[in-house]
């Protein structure tokens, strides 16, 4: 057993797994604690390394392509602290983090550990139900259902389509980018009849708009993840593959009329949409694209 703790978390190696559980300090960023433990199985590690400062040291683990749902859905965006792949340490542990370097990458050596991009996911993202509070509104994620309640601070035109329900298998991927602090981020659920709207994300009812605190907005990643772990892996996805979805999808649309009680509903949103639209809040195009995700959403 090879094993590191600091303040900032505890790496430990079996010679099969690296298990990460982030510190409790309050130095230790919120999405990482809440994240919690993540097993890493060896087959998922590409390589690691131990980089030695003057004051501390950082220990950092590469994932394979393809391995994780986590790294694939924020693309490489988590802020640098955020990121659980990355360990601080005392300068006085140097010699205990190049050990447990070693012993993983002479691990990788001897089971001839691949560096090509992986055709599943070795890493199960986050458990769900998951469900987390933004500045733009909630967003759950139950496994087989995204649902999006808008907060009283979000635009008018999102609070005027009312929640948004997205079923797993309508969508094609989701867009994460962080709220930076000093610009703002999104995280997007992109459909087949979105994929090509270009709407931004504080008018897009299938986008919430992250403008608060930073802090609290990253958790939206571990929705994306989520999300992201179930949905098709990347290298099994094929354009036969997506228009054959896209063509199942009106058929399937057409066979399932909304219910009665519902029209009440649609017709006072696509009244309050109108309002919108004649006081110059939505553009023609805006208007077009958000009328018709409340006629989808029926």
């Amino acid at each position: 057993m090879a094993e590191i703790i600091q303040r900032d978390g505890t790496w430990a190696f079996d010679g099969s797994t690296v298990r990460i559980t982030p510190g409790l300090h309050r130095s230790v960023p919120l999405f990482r604690q809440t994240y919690g433990e993540i097993a890493v199985p060896l087959e998922a590690v590409a390589g690691v390394v131990f980089e030695p400062e003057r004051k501390r040291g950082r220990l950092r683990m590469r994932l394979r392509e393809g391995a994780d749902p986590l790294l694939q859905a924020t693309g490489g965006r988590l802020p640098d602290p955020a990121d659980p792949y990355r360990l601080l340490v005392d300068i006085d542990r140097a010699g205990v983090a190049e050990y447990v370097a070693e012993e993983i990458r002479n691990a990788l050596l001897l089971d001839q550990i691949p560096k090509e991009p992986t055709k599943a996911y070795l890493l199960p993202g986050p458990p769900v139900p998951v469900s987390v509070r933004s500045s733009d509104g909630t967003v759950s994620f139950d496994g087989t259902q995204v649902r999006i309640d808008w907060s009283d601070t979000s635009e008018r035109v999102k609070r005027a389509t009312g929640p948004r329900i997205v079923n797993l298998g309508d969508l094609v991927q989701v867009e994460w980018l962080p709220n930076s602090g000093y610009e703002d981020g999104f995280l997007r659920f992109v459909t087949q009849e979105t994929v090509f709207s270009k709407l931004p994300p504080e008018k897009d009812p299938y986008a919430l708009d992250l403008w608060g605190s930073a802090r609290r907005d990253l958790l939206t990643a571990l929705v994306a993840t989520a999300v992201t772990a179930r949905l098709p892996h990347p290298s099994t996805r094929t354009g036969i593959e997506q228009d054959e979805r896209r063509a199942a999808r009106p058929r399937l649309a057409a066979s399932v009329p909304p219910p009665a009680d519902h029209h009440d509903v649609l017709l006072r949103r696509l009244r309050e949409l109108g309002e919108l639209h004649r006081d110059g809040v939505l553009t023609d195009e805006e208007f077009a694209m958000t009328k018709a995700a409340v006629l989808r959403g029926f």
